[in-house]
């Protein structure tokens, strides 16, 4: 079954359930410091699962875009890919445990249902308690009513926090698999003993497929549900937040949640016991372009295949969220996919500028008959080919230019100038140039005569690990923090983008946002820089709203309703029929109020918010700067 099937019939399932369909988010988190990007389907969902009320009630489903960087060096494997797309649902303080895994095994095996995987291949794995948390037997107890009901045998097997399952092999009657915190508990922070005091947790319960691929037993002398092998592909999770952590210990939850995730292109692999995802259909126009491009088969070139189409694939989406490839944040991102994608496309024979769109064409070709994606896809198709092309064209120069240099160096120690290439010379090549590390490595290595190649290697760990450093957690994904300064610039925020369009002109669209307690940052489309004048022209208005001690009024309505009203919305960002919407002024206005509509600002926003515009203080700009073609970045703090 393909992707689009399964996703649909997914959503189609959860609405007969009572589930408002909400569309995906942008691939670019909204207000989210913690993240560069969307790296599951539950982080859009945060502020509900924490106590927000979700503007379409209890119960939500949706199939949420997702991009995953830690994942990159894994990439190459027949199942790790950095975009994926996360089938969820969840609810907020309504059904619960029971109901949860009931359906989520209906949609998976019924006939007519869903993917109508066979519940034989099926195995399942729940919290075995630790840290003052008992067994999910609530769990247990599920499981064993689901399988039995199929009239198939469902032991309990304790694998526990520390073996995990390699001390013995598993019996045939055996499905339900309790694993430690490490395996089966969700937390932003990790496990139970990691957590502060306040943040929500509970166990989780994970679903595997099984292939029934022999193990291989460099992962362990026998083979488990968790097993690194192969043999076994988790394509599902329902999180059930049940628990805050207290100074010595846990509470309930006042509102209990769940929280579930499937991975559709693992779901779908499962669907045609197909091990090898790059095999399912979504792939098979890339995979049938690339085999064109290089004369190569994929057979015997997997991981190079593999890479490319995962790259490439990943870079359409990302580009068709609005962002472009730069030197650093998201754009480095992009770039570095394009150029690694380059890199693996050249070793299969792939060596002429342009040669990349063939692959981007057929994804957005697979996904076109997949709404919404697929009109994103095509209604941007044109930005994303040029993108793909110009960064492909920028690589080859770059490889071009630093081999010349690197050839005069390692040609220099050869003809009797220095005995040895400097490591921290030949690196020079790779910050000047963004000649590939890699390929400087092969390069010295061919001639190891004329340079330590260990002391270059020494200097690229170096360098890895302060990148490493530099960018810890802003790909791991988590919630903006809603502390008293971060909220106040939140609303300084909506204050600013309608000054900027009162400066500059309408045009004006917010095009990127990063708050936290110490400044916003805003990304926006103009052409031409702002000229000083203009800047505290802007600076002006944000103070003069502040001091006018205007209401903030959150408001719930059809999002046709915010449209006609003019309410501003995040470039690239799909909404609900029902949303959220934050308004600023005028003074003692409802949305009933004919002069509501007069507002100074409206927004779409999930918040939060302080409630009058007095309590922000004094806001200034400190900096404004170009990102990109067409978008500009500005800075504001609060004094």
């Amino acid at each position: 079954m393909n992707l689009a099937d399964i996703r649909s019939k997914f959503l189609q399932f959860y609405k007969a359930r009572g589930h408002a369909i909400v569309p995906s988010a942008s691939l670019v988190p909204e207000n989210d410091p913690t993240t560069l990007f969307v790296g599951s389907g539950m982080q859009p969902l945060v502020p509900y699962l924490l106590g927000e009320t979700h503007p379409e009630g209890a119960r939500v489903a949706d199939a949420q875009k997702s991009f995953r960087l830690e994942d990159v060096d894994d990439v190459g494997d027949n199942r790790h890919t950095t975009f994926f797309e996360m089938l969820g649902n969840w609810s907020f303080g309504d059904y619960w445990k029971e109901d949860q895994l009931a359906w989520i095994f209906e949609f998976l095996t019924a006939k007519g249902r869903g993917p109508e995987i066979d519940p034989r291949r099926l195995y399942v794995t729940i919290f075995s308690g630790g840290d003052g948390i008992a067994r999910d037997d609530e769990s247990v107890a599920a499981w064993r009513k689901i399988f039995s009901a199929s009239g198939i045998p469902a032991e309990y097997a304790e694998m526990g926090a520390e073996e995990e399952g390699s001390a013995r092999g598993m019996r045939a009657d055996e499905r339900i698999f309790g694993y430690g915190a490490a395996k089966n508990w969700w937390s932003r922070s990790g496990t139970p003993s990691r957590m502060p005091a306040g943040e929500p947790g509970g166990p989780d319960s994970e679903i595997f497929y099984d292939f029934g691929t022999p193990h291989d037993t460099k992962f362990g002398a026998h083979c488990h549900p968790n097993c690194d092998c192969g043999r076994f592909l988790e394509i599902g999770n329902s999180v059930f937040m049940a628990f805050r952590k207290e100074g010595k210990g846990f509470s309930d939850l006042p509102r209990r949640n769940v929280d579930f995730g499937g991975g559709l292109e693992r779901i779908a692999a499962a669907s045609e016991n197909e091990p090898d995802i790059f095999r399912i259909s979504a792939f098979r126009g890339a995979r049938a372009a690339l085999e064109h491009a290089s004369g190569k088969s994929y057979e015997g070139n997997e991981r190079a295949f593999r890479v490319v189409m995962d790259h490439v694939r990943a870079a359409v989406f990302l580009a068709a969220d609005g962002v472009a490839p730069a030197n650093k944040g998201r754009g480095y991102v992009l770039r570095r996919l394009i150029r690694r994608a380059v890199r693996f496309g050249d070793a299969l024979g792939m060596a002429r500028d342009g040669e990349l769109s063939a692959v981007a064409r057929a994804f957005i070709g697979e996904y076109k008959e997949a709404p919404p994606l697929g009109y994103l896809l095509e209604e941007h198709a044109g930005r994303i080919l040029a993108s793909l092309a110009e960064e492909e064209k920028k690589f080859r120069k770059t490889l071009r230019e630093g081999l010349k240099e690197l050839e005069k160096m390692i040609g220099s120690a050869e003809a009797g100038g220095p005995r040895e290439v400097d490591p921290a010379r030949a690196f020079f090549v790779y910050q000047t140039y963004g000649f590939p590390l890699e390929l400087i490595q092969e390069e010295l290595a061919k001639r190891a005569r004329s340079v330590d190649v260990r002391k270059f290697e020494e200097e690229a760990r170096k360098h890895q690990e302060l990148s490493r450093t530099a960018s810890a957690g802003m790909f791991k994904g988590g919630l903006a923090d809603a502390s008293q300064k971060t909220t106040r610039l939140h609303t300084a925020h909506h204050l600013l983008l309608k000054a900027l369009q009162a400066v500059l002109g309408p045009q004006v669209k917010q095009r990127g946002s990063n708050i936290t307690q110490e400044r916003l940052r805003m990304d926006f489309s103009y052409e031409g820089k702002m000229t000083e004048k203009e800047q505290r022209e802007a600076e002006r208005i944000v103070n003069e709203k502040i001091a006018e001690d205007l209401p903030v009024i959150r408001s719930e309505m059809p999002r046709g309703e915010a449209e006609g009203l003019g309410a501003e919305r995040e470039f690239g960002q799909k909404y609900p029929e029902r949303v959220s919407v934050y308004s600023i002024g005028p003074k003692g206005a409802t949305p009933a109020d004919p002069r509501f509509a007069e507002a100074f600002s409206i927004e779409f926003c999930g918040g939060p918010h302080v409630s009058r515009t007095g309590e922000i203080g004094r806001f200034r700009i400190i900096k404004e700067e170009a990102v990109g073609a067409g978008i500009r970045r500005i800075r504001g703090v609060i004094e």
